[in-house]
């Protein structure tokens, strides 16, 4: 807040600044040095000295009365040539010395005016300048009243730029806390705005694409969840005729179809039963949390999956201060399971698993000796149904939703997931856990 407020203070100082340098430039041009408008009125007992009883006096009185004027006065006042007054000063005071005007020179708190115009006053007067110097000229206090005024309105224009500042930048955080909430899946939230506010239509409009999104993500999650419930149904009921076929039909030359057709059961089994956990876990549902030894329950995983595994070497490195953790140790099982099930489709015969603690999280890699997975595809993997092309197959392809799961089971408990090139060529998957979920 302090820097918005700041910069759009300092903006709005530059602005005035200017525009104050832009009014003296004007005012010079058109109307003459303000500055030197004061330092007349201050030398005016000097200059009416000079105009009011000297100028009056005859051509044989003339020097003397100017001498008299030399012993009454603080101010020193001589006769120079016209030439070097001129060199003095620039091209326009040159001009208003060659027309007979008083020419001011401030800081030197000096002026400058010819004898006369026709050399009335003494032979060669109109060749001679009269310089009156050590006048009590002080512009200080114009200036110090001027850079007054300046603060001042500066000042004035502080408290409602601090005061509008202050209510933007609290509707700012506020709508940045409501949009880190929305985007951390708490989709209920909503700005809470005033009418006068400035970010009123902002805030009215971010509410209005929330509640769209929100409708959306609900009715596409219970269409998830209706149409796998109802899956159930209908593949219950193929199973049980299936097996009423077999009983009646007892045709060895059907025993091959039957099998194909109990496998493709099982397989839309496993996909309806893969789509209710994703419908779970996008629901947030909330974790079964308990401490267990996680060593112990990754060896527990590894075991439960050796059919999978038969055909690999699974070499484990499970670090001896693991101890427990604090998690939902049925879903954390599932994604370490989906992942060792992956590496195995596509292994050509090693499979590596570690699990250590660093910095007080948990560590967990898992890498294969496989073909890996593009830099382009590592982060699309965990999409749902999405599948890289070399594995659209039935043998290996699967439903695209083990990593999915997976992923979004380790986010669940706070952690993270990544992939990236092993160094064995195959996806190393490094999950990232806090010893508390």
């Amino acid at each position: 807040m302090n820097r918005l407020f700041l910069r759009f203070f300092a903006l709005v100082m530059l602005s005035i600044s200017v525009a104050t340098i832009a009014i003296y430039a004007s005012i010079t041009l058109f109307f003459g040095d303000p500055l030197e408008e004061v330092a007349l009125q201050q030398a005016s007992g000097q200059i009416l000295l000079l105009t009011e009883y000297v100028d009056q006096a005859g051509p044989n009185e003339w020097l003397t009365r100017l001498n008299k004027i030399r012993e009454i006065t603080h101010a020193r006042i001589e006769l120079i040539p016209l030439q070097m007054a001129q060199q003095k000063m620039s091209k326009t005071k040159q001009a208003q010395l060659m027309r007979g005007d008083v020419v001011m020179d401030v800081a030197a708190k000096s002026f400058y005016r010819r004898v006369d115009l026709n050399g009335e006053r003494y032979i060669g007067s109109d060749e001679e300048v009269l310089l009156a110097q050590d006048l009590p000229i002080d512009v200080v206090p114009v200036l110090k009243t001027e850079l007054l005024r300046y603060i001042i309105v500066a000042l004035c224009l502080l408290i409602p730029i601090a005061v509008w500042s202050s209510s933007h930048w609290r509707g700012l955080q506020a709508l940045a806390k409501v949009a880190d909430e929305f985007g951390a899946g708490y989709l209920k939230v909503r700005a809470q705005t005033s009418e006068r506010d400035s970010i009123y239509p902002l805030a009215q409009r971010m509410n209005q694409m929330a509640t769209r999104i929100e409708a959306l993500l609900a009715a596409q999650k219970n269409l998830l969840h209706s149409v796998s419930h109802e899956l159930r149904t209908p593949i219950a009921r193929l199973e049980f005729a299936l097996e009423l076929l077999r009983n009646a039909a007892k045709n060895p030359q059907l025993e091959p179809r039957m099998l194909a057709m109990e496998a493709d059961i099982s397989e839309l089994n496993a996909l309806v039963s893969e789509l209710l956990d994703l419908g779970k876990l996008d629901q947030d549902a909330k974790l079964d949390c308990s401490e267990f030894d996680l060593g112990m329950s990754l060896h527990n995983c590894v075991s439960s999956l050796q059919h999978v595994l038969v055909a690999h070497e699974l070499v484990t490195d499970f670090s001896a201060g693991l101890g427990n953790v604090q998690a939902d140790q049925r879903l954390l099982m599932r994604a370490i399971s989906n992942l060792l099930r992956n590496a195995a489709k596509y292994a050509n015969g090693r499979i590596w698993l570690d699990a250590r603690r660093v910095d007080g999280n948990i560590d967990i890699s898992l890498e294969d000796d496989g073909p890996g997975i593009p830099a382009s595809e590592r982060e699309r993997v965990f999409d749902a149904f999405y599948r890289l092309d070399r594995s659209r197959d039935r043998n290996t392809g699967g439903f695209g939703l083990g990593l999915a799961i997976a992923r979004k089971a380790i986010e669940a408990h706070g952690g993270q997931i990544i992939v990236q090139e092993g160094q064995f060529g195959g996806a190393r998957f490094i999950i990232s856990l806090p010893l508390q979920a």
